[in-house]
């Protein structure tokens, strides 16, 4: 069985590896093709990347190596990489961005075409108050022509079912994952930070109001991420400069370390699909603050395994000074956390779950 993934439009394997997440997102594939799949990726990267094949395991990568112009590349992609679609058995997509394309090639080589992807992507748009019309019409046009729908979570398949017209079976829920193994407490491990977060530094994160909530209390945090409102935002605080640690992108295999040097794990923001870095910090053991936003609410059951609390800075501070005071409660609620990813998203079960869906195809 081959399997072709387009990763997302405008995306390289080095990209990812910049990003410091090229072994998390390739991971699955690999652990696929030991089962006996062949994997091949198609990327909007350069001839640097087919570098990557050794390193991952021998996969098949097809990239712009004549480094044409992207619209070009797009406009020519089901030709110029003819010999992966010819042989593969499944065509799939890493997001919705870039659907379109991989649907296109998917209905000219005649293959199955599989759409993952782990949020709504005019939604996010929407939220972002940026033009999302055209993110509706083409979600709707996959929708009704994948073989295979996959989310990753159940209010996110409910938004689809209430879009689609047919085949309501065609939607599957498979979660995003976490390496257990690598993400696990490290108990031998001293406190550096009370309070860590790490994502993007946009406005969906609600960065700004964990801020608020850290200037009115006396905590050390360590801040993980970059975006378009990080030199705002340290500039906006520079008063918190001797208890604030601001840091861009770490490797995603150095993050076990540094969420076993923190005592709170937090994601404060308005909306989320299925967050990874939740579910790695719930892996570590971590007791985790997250907000009451959708995509949160669906992996933190509230005072069992995780706290919810409201957006706004003044809700934030309670959370995280009820926690802080009392390390029981931290500890419970971090055994519980490590217990739901575990049994609900290791690695393990989830590329059984992408194995035999498929298998069920092929």
């Amino acid at each position: 069985m081959n399997l072709l993934l387009f990763l997302t439009q405008g995306v390289s394997l080095k990209k990812w590896e910049d990003a410091g997440i090229l072994s998390r997102e390739t991971k699955p594939y690999l652990e696929l093709q030991s089962l006996g799949l062949e994997i091949s990726f198609i990327t909007y990267g350069n001839k640097e990347d087919l570098y990557f094949s050794n390193r991952l395991g021998g996969l098949n990568i097809y990239c712009n190596q004549m480094n044409l112009p992207l619209r070009l590349y797009i406009k020519l992609i089901h030709i110029l990489h003819h010999k992966a679609f010819k042989s593969c058995d499944i065509i799939k997509t890493n997001q919705m961005f870039g659907s379109d394309i991989a649907l296109k090639c998917a209905k000219y080589h005649d293959k199955p075409f599989f759409s993952r992807f782990g949020y709504m992507l005019s939604e996010f748009e929407q939220n972002e108050n940026r033009e999302y019309q055209k993110f509706i019409d083409l979600e709707n046009q996959v929708f009704e022509d994948a073989d295979k729908i996959i989310v990753t979570t159940k209010s996110i398949k409910t938004k689809v079912e209430k879009r689609i017209k047919k085949r309501l079976n065609k939607i599957v829920i498979v979660p995003n994952y976490v390496d257990t193994n690598l993400f696990k407490p490290q108990n031998n491990l001293i406190k550096k930070y009370d309070i860590l977060f790490i994502g993007r530094i946009v406005e969906q994160k609600n960065l700004i109001s964990l801020l608020k909530a850290l200037d009115t209390i006396n905590v050390n945090a360590l801040i993980i991420g970059d975006g378009y409102l990080r030199d705002e935002l340290i500039s906006q605080f520079i008063h918190l400069k001797e208890r604030l640690t601001w840091k861009k992108c770490i490797p995603n295999n150095e993050l076990p370390t540094i969420m076993n040097q923190s005592k709170l794990f937090i994601l404060p923001s308005h909306y989320e699909g299925h967050p990874k870095i939740l579910l790695e910090a719930m892996s570590c053991g971590m007791a985790v603050i997250g907000a009451k936003s959708p995509g949160i609410v669906e992996l933190i059951k509230d005072r069992i395994n995780g706290y919810l609390s409201e957006t706004d800075f003044v809700s934030i501070r309670l959370a995280i000074n009820k926690l802080l005071s009392k390390s029981d409660l931290r500890q419970s609620l971090g055994y519980s956390a490590r217990e739901s990813a575990l049994n609900n998203f290791s690695l393990e079960k989830i590329v059984k779950l992408e194995y035999d869906l498929y298998s069920s195809i092929v």
